[in-house]
């Protein structure tokens, strides 16, 4: 089982499967309109800017688990996402990454790159992990990991 054999539904209420990404470099990361990690966003379209035309894709999942903060409902974080950082990478519907409901993907992030000291969960919002052309799970970042940190893993893996 490997990244593109899962479906999550779209922000705009489609089934999406990962399928259609395969041959990509993938970033996986759940966000939050309300955090201190927020103005990540930014320098995650910056990075997808840079290096989509190469082959990355950055995933954006919105999460409510982490101090509720991300309230809002599907059309409220896109306009969020739009009218604040201007986000073009795909975007999805609010999952769980956390518990027995979190989302099968993040169930199988986790299992591939588990978190320090052997806990999995995922900690905060903007947790990263990196997936390879081939659908493998790479690396995970912490929340505190910012994006252009990360843009040399990216661009050694494209």
């Amino acid at each position: 089982m490997g990244v593109y054999d899962f479906t999550a539904r779209n922000i705009d209420g489609t089934d999406q499967s990962l399928a259609d990404y395969q041959g990509k470099v993938l970033l996986v990361v759940n966000v939050a309109s309300k955090c201190g990690f927020t103005p990540q966003y930014k320098g995650l379209e910056a990075l997808y800017r840079q290096y989509k035309d190469k082959g990355l894709v950055i995933l954006g999942f919105p999460c409510d688990q982490f101090g509720h903060q991300e309230p809002g409902d599907e059309n409220e974080i896109k306009n969020f996402c739009s009218l604040n950082y201007d986000v073009s990478f795909p975007m999805f519907a609010k999952v769980k990454v956390n518990g027995d409901d979190a989302h099968p993907l993040y169930k199988h992030l986790k299992d591939e790159q588990g978190g320090v000291l052997g806990w999995d969960a995922i900690k905060w919002n903007f947790t990263k992990f990196l997936v390879d052309k081939s659908g493998k799970v790479v690396k995970r970042y912490a929340p505190t990991d910012k994006p252009e940190s990360i843009a040399k893993d990216v661009a050694e893996l494209l």
